[in-house]
């Protein structure tokens, strides 16, 4: 009897490659893995953060203890405490299947540029929300496109450097 993990992966990876060939003439079946389930979980990131920042926190300010959070700041790590671990498991288990590295590793990796994201998020997010006075949902969006770009860059040229095997997965 196949685990629940096994069957969720299972079914993810049907699905993926069941669109695939519809963009196989463009991106390899990695490449596109990568994209469908970063896609998934930016959209789940962007949708968390306009629940937490319009309906959790309701723009107003969050303290906690010594500290105090603008909305869309508090908003973001709130997402980003569901997010991390789903982006880790995707990563993991459906886009890096074959990575050669130990779970540890991974998530030490992938926890890394995960801070490094949350911390271009916040940045951006503060220029864009503070300085340009921009609504924070459509800042968000837009913070997303840059931070995905480094992201995938980091991702598939270093915390889960793909084999020599994974380089040549054909559909």
């Amino acid at each position: 009897m196949k685990s629940i993990h096994q069957r969720i992966k299972k079914n993810i990876l049907f699905i993926i490659d069941i669109i695939y060939p519809l963009f196989k003439n463009f991106l390899s079946l990695q490449t596109f893995r990568y994209a469908a389930c970063g896609g998934v979980n930016t959209l789940l990131d962007i949708c968390l953060f306009s629940i937490s920042y319009n309906l959790i926190i309701r723009k107003h300010d969050v303290t906690i203890g010594f500290i105090t959070m603008s909305p869309h700041i508090a908003s973001l790590f709130l997402a980003f405490c569901i997010t991390l671990p789903t982006g880790f498991y995707l990563n993991r288990y459906v886009v890096f299947q074959q990575s050669g590295l130990r779970r540890r590793s991974q998530l030490f990796r992938y926890v890394l540029v995960t801070l490094i994201c949350i911390v271009l998020n916040y940045i951006l997010l503060k220029i864009f929300v503070d300085y340009l006075g921009w609504y924070p949902t459509p800042s968000k969006i837009l913070t997303t496109f840059f931070v995905v770009v480094f992201s995938y860059t980091s991702q598939t040229f270093y915390f889960f450097k793909a084999s020599v095997t994974d380089k040549n997965l054909k559909y």
